[in-house]
């Protein structure tokens, strides 16, 4: 008789065991929306800061090509000039866009993921 558990001590344990398993997936249910709003937020802030950015440039850039234009007497001589400039930029940009873009951004996913 010294070892009989008092009966629903194996009834707690199984309840309490099964709590902390609910909290826990619960626990990791929200990790998962916090990992995901903060990534969900940030995209959409830098989203609206590139559209913005592109709106200036774009800006910019016509008044840089008539300029130019007004330089050369023609107008679209300035935007040709404009457009083979950005032709090399991409060019260049293209043949290095692994070191410059695919790694830095592959590493900021990971870092903000875990």
């Amino acid at each position: 008789m010294e070892n009989e558990k008092p009966p629903g001590v194996i009834e707690s344990l199984f309840d309490r065991t099964t709590d902390y398993i609910e909290t826990r997936a619960e626990l990791l249910k929200l990790k998962a929306v916090k990992g995901t709003s903060e990534i969900v937020s940030g995209l959409v802030s830098k989203i609206v800061l590139i559209v913005v950015f592109c709106f200036f440039l774009m800006v910019l850039n016509i008044a840089l090509g008539l300029w130019l234009g007004e330089m050369l007497d023609k107008t679209y001589y300035g935007f040709f000039a404009l457009s083979g400039f950005y032709l090399i930029v991409g060019l260049i940009i293209y043949a290095s866009r692994k070191s410059w873009l695919v790694t830095p951004v592959a590493n900021s996913i990971i870092k903000k993921i875990s």
